[in-house]
């Protein structure tokens, strides 16, 4: 007989098809999923103020996970939703994941490994946000070997480094890592070595005491300290200052921090994960980066690909973006020769210029259903071999009518106007309240909205007054 354990997760179980046989309880309670049987509304009230998670098994569409989620919220809980579909049902477990969904599995999948795999993978119940989206996608075979890769690493206590190009995720693996591992309950704090100046990284990661330096008014509890009992993650950590490098690897030697203008060290319980995309073993030889902190911090590599290598992620993730920037009254989806768009473009700035090509897409887009027309690659600049129909537009001049109040007389000017950068900026400045959030929509910063503006009006084109 299988014995629980510490791990346990006690378990809502639903499903309208088939009950539980004995074999397949037995495989679910040797992955750690204890089934919590519910016959009356007294049940499922305490079965809801017990449960770590709720399984559900969809039949043909997502009504029953709407149900699920309206009545945990009806109860004031936050749980954690794990969803099971036919293996012919690709489209409905990706539509679930959109809707909430934590995780899907086949229904006919009862392996221990994927069991356990998925229940490492379960948020923390009531630190769910009620509505929030699935944040993380691994659908490709290429990220599916990846994310077991991870799960088996985030069960020790070794040091991982995660390489792979910018924009590609590696942030998301990191907090993976943290998830799926026996510290998922503790802190994860992070901090991005490049964005912070040289002298203000130190005090960041290992923080002050009152009195330390001018300024310093009251004490400081750096990152690492933050993080007691749960994981750091240091992205970029190929720009950190090579004297702090010292440091951070005397600290990560002999677990021990002691602040500045301190005397007595701190104890560290705290797992790093760090990461960068530049070629550590390059900056060793040209003497920007310690070889002995290299070895330290990289117990485990992992590699995360490029997006154009790892094609199955493409659509699942443009769904996603789709439900996190969308309207919340209507579905927004993409036409057929839309979707095949995204499946041939290389995608240079990976993850992260997809979700900015959704997001200008929803800016163009005037109906529920995002076509060619209304995606505008980052690629344009650099003369991408497969133009879009966008692209076209600033390659062939274009007439533009002559109206009462604006008369166009430079043949320039006139291509311009009709450029998908030009009209993506004025139509995301029409439907935002001020220009900070009009540059959200547009996934560019203030600043690069700002110079876009001044670079119209250099040339004379009509702009919208500042909201």
């Amino acid at each position: 007989m299988t014995t629980l354990t510490q791990t346990s997760h006690p378990a809502l179980w639903l499903d309208p098809k088939s009950s539980v046989g004995s074999v397949e309880r037995e495989q679910l309670l040797e992955a750690g999923l204890q089934l919590l049987p519910v016959a009356t509304l007294q049940d499922l009230k305490l079965g809801l103020a017990r449960a770590r998670l709720v399984v559900i098994r969809l039949m043909g569409d997502t009504g029953l996970l709407e149900e699920v989620r309206k009545l945990t919220q009806a109860f004031g809980h936050a749980i954690p939703v794990l969803c099971r579909v036919e293996r012919n049902q690709f489209e409905l477990g990706i539509e679930a994941m959109r809707r909430g969904a934590y995780h899907v599995l086949s229904a006919d999948d009862w392996s221990v490994d994927a069991w356990r795999s998925a229940l490492a993978l379960a948020p923390t119940r009531n630190e769910v946000p009620k509505n929030s989206p699935q944040t993380f996608v691994f659908v490709d075979p290429v990220s599916q070997h990846l994310l077991e890769l991870a799960r088996r690493v985030a069960q020790t206590q070794v040091s991982a480094l995660i390489v792979g190009p910018t924009g590609a995720g590696k942030d998301v693996l990191a907090r993976v890592l943290h998830d799926a591992s026996p510290r998922r309950n503790g802190p994860f704090v992070a901090m991005n070595c490049a964005a912070l100046p040289e002298n203000l990284i130190e005090d960041m990661l290992f923080g002050h005491e009152k009195g330390a330096f001018t300024g310093a008014l009251k004490e400081h509890r750096g990152l690492f300290e933050q993080a007691q009992g749960g994981t750091i993650f240091l992205d970029e950590i190929a720009e950190m200052p090579y004297h702090l490098q010292t440091k951070l690897l005397r600290v990560l030697q002999e677990r021990k921090i002691t602040r500045l203008g301190g005397n007595a060290p701190v104890e560290l319980d705290v797992r790093l994960v760090a990461a960068t995309n530049k070629d550590l073993r390059e900056a060793i030889a040209n003497r920007e980066f310690r070889e002995d902190l290299y070895f330290r911090i990289s117990a485990f590599k992992l590699s995360v690909m490029p997006l154009r290598d790892r094609p199955g992620d493409i659509l699942p993730l443009v769904s996603q973006f789709l439900s996190n920037y969308g309207p919340d009254d209507r579905q927004i989806r993409l036409s057929e020769r839309a979707a095949e768009m995204m499946q041939q473009y290389s995608w240079p700035g990976n993850v992260r210029e997809l979700q900015n090509v959704v997001q200008r897409a929803l800016v163009l887009s005037n109906s529920d259903m995002i076509d060619e027309a209304d995606l505008m690659f980052d690629e344009w600049e650099s003369h991408a071999t497969e133009p879009n129909k966008a692209l076209e537009l600033l390659s062939v001049p274009a007439v533009v009518e002559t109206t009462a109040a604006t008369a166009i007389e430079d043949g320039a000017l006139s291509t311009a106007v009709k450029s998908s950068e030009y009209q993506a900026i004025m139509a995301a400045i029409r439907s935002s309240s001020n220009r900070s959030e009009a540059a959200k929509k547009l996934g560019i910063s203030p600043r690069s909205l700002r110079y876009k503006m001044a670079q119209f009006r250099d040339r004379g084109l009509p702009l919208l007054a500042a909201a």
